[in-house]
C-alpha cells in the first residue's frame, strides 16, 4: 500500500494531535434539558421556521431530539449528501443544518442562492482538521500524476482541489472505475477508508494520513470477546473503522447501509461500529432488535470520543434556537470556491446517475 513517508507521518500526526485537541478543547457539551424545556423549543423552533420559510436537516450523529425535530417539521434526517440534496430540492429559503462544520458548506455549495445556518460554527470534523489544504495541495502538487478522490467530509477548500468527491458508499465503485482506466490516485482524508478501498479494488492508491476520532478507537481485540459474549449477534462496521474491526465485521458499509442491514437481518442481536447516534434510527426502524455498540479505548485519558462524536453532540435545541431567531452562524463560501467544489462533487453525481448507484454514505 502506498502511503506517505514514516518521517513525514510522525511529523504529520504530531501536528494532527495538537491540532485536533484544540478544536476538542473547544467542544462544549450542552446542557441536558428537562423534557418540558425540550417541548418548550421545539415549538418556539417550529413557529419559526415556518415564519422565515427554513426547513432543518439533521444528521444521523445528532442528539436523537433534532432528528425528531427535523421530520416532525417536514425537513430531513440522514448523510450529508443527502441533507444537502434536500435542501438544494426543497422550497425553503433558509436551510439549517445540523451537523459539522463541513457539512454546513456541502449544503452551501448545492444551494448558493440559500441561506444556510448551523446551531454552531465551532462543529467541525477531525477528518477535516486533519486535512488542511494547504498541507494537501502540496502533497498533490507533488504527485501530479495522480487524480485526486476525497471524501465528503473534507473542507469546501479541500473539495476544490480534488478531481472526485466521495461518499464511503460510491468510493469503490469510483476508485474501480479509475484503476480500469489505468489511473493512479491521490486518497484523502481517512486513512482506514482508503486502506479499506486499496485492499478491496487492489488500486495504486497514495493515502492521506487521518482518521476519524470515533470509529479509530473501536478495537478489534475487544469486538472478538464481545462477538463470544453474543455468538449469535451481526457485526456491522462503518469503513472508516481500523482493518482489524473490518476484517471481523459481517458487513462493512456506510451509516445508510448499516441502518437498512439492521433493518432486514434476521439476527436479533446487532453490535455496531459506528458513532452512537445512529441509534436513534436503528431502534426507530427495528424496536424488537437489541443493538450494542462496539468497545471503544474505553472510558479514561485514552477515550477521546467513546463512539460518540464530539462536535455532534454541541448541536442542540437551545443553540439551534438561538441561530434561527438572530439569523445567526451563517455558512459562507466564496463563489469561485464553490463553483470549483462543484465540479468533483457534480462529477459523483453524474457517475451515480449513469450507473444507477445510490450516492449514500456517511459523508
Amino acid at each position: 500500500m502506498n502511503q506517505i513517508k514514516p518521517t513525514e507521518i510522525s511529523v504529520k500526526l504530531s501536528a494532527d494531535t495538537v491540532r485536533v485537541r484544540e478544536y476538542l478543547d473547544r467542544a462544549v457539551r450542552p446542557a441536558v434539558l428537562d423534557e418540558e424545556a425540550q417541548k418548550t423549543y421545539k415549538t418556539n423552533i417550529k413557529q419559526l421556521m415556518q415564519q422565515k420559510n427554513a426547513r432543518l436537516v439533521a444528521h444521523y450523529y445528532t442528539d436523537g431530539v433534532l432528528q425528531d425535530l427535523a421530520e416532525e417539521s417536514g425537513g430531513f434526517v440522514g448523510d450529508s449528501l443527502e441533507m444537502a440534496r434536500f435542501g438544494r430540492d426543497c422550497d425553503a429559503e433558509i436551510l439549517i443544518v445540523a451537523g459539522v462544520k463541513f457539512m454546513g458548506e456541502s449544503a452551501k455549495i448545492l444551494s448558493p442562492e440559500k441561506t444556510v445556518l448551523m446551531p454552531t460554527l465551532e462543529a467541525t470534523c477531525s477528518l477535516d482538521i486533519g486535512c488542511p489544504v494547504g498541507e494537501f495541495s502540496a502533497f498533490c502538487d507533488e504527485h501530479p500524476d495522480r487524480t485526486v478522490v476525497v471524501y465528503a467530509n473534507t473542507s469546501a477548500a479541500v473539495k476544490a482541489r480534488a478531481d472526485w468527491v466521495v461518499t464511503s458508499s460510491i468510493a469503490l465503485d469510483v476508485v474501480e472505475h479509475l484503476m480500469d482506466e489505468g489511473k493512479k490516485v491521490i486518497w484523502a482524508p481517512d486513512k482506514h477508508l482508503g486502506s479499506y478501498i486499496q485492499k478491496t479494488t487492489g488500486a495504486d492508491m497514495l493515502l492521506w494520513d487521518a482518521a476519524c476520532i470515533v470509529h479509530e478507537e473501536f478495537k478489534a481485540r475487544g469486538l472478538a470477546d464481545m462477538r463470544k459474549l453474543y455468538p449469535n449477534a451481526a457485526i456491522l462496521a462503518h469503513p472508516e473503522s481500523p482493518s482489524a474491526v473490518l476484517e471481523i465485521a459481517d458487513l462493512v458499509g456506510s451509516t445508510t447501509q448499516i441502518i437498512n442491514a439492521a433493518k432486514q437481518s434476521e439476527k436479533t442481536e446487532i453490535i455496531v461500529a459506528t458513532d452512537q447516534g445512529i441509534f436513534h434510527r436503528l431502534q426507530q426502524v427495528a424496536p424488537e432488535k437489541k443493538f450494542i455498540i462496539a468497545p471503544t479505548a474505553g472510558n479514561d485519558a485514552t477515550c477521546r470520543s467513546c463512539a460518540q462524536c464530539p462536535w455532534m453532540a454541541m448541536n442542540s435545541l437551545e443553540s439551534l434556537y438561538g441561530s434561527l431567531q438572530k439569523t445567526g452562524n451563517e455558512i459562507h463560501v466564496d463563489s469561485a470556491l464553490a463553483a470549483q467544489a462543484m465540479i468533483p462533487l457534480q462529477r459523483m453525481l453524474d457517475f451515480a446517475a449513469n450507473n444507477q448507484l445510490k450516492v449514500r454514505g456517511k459523508a
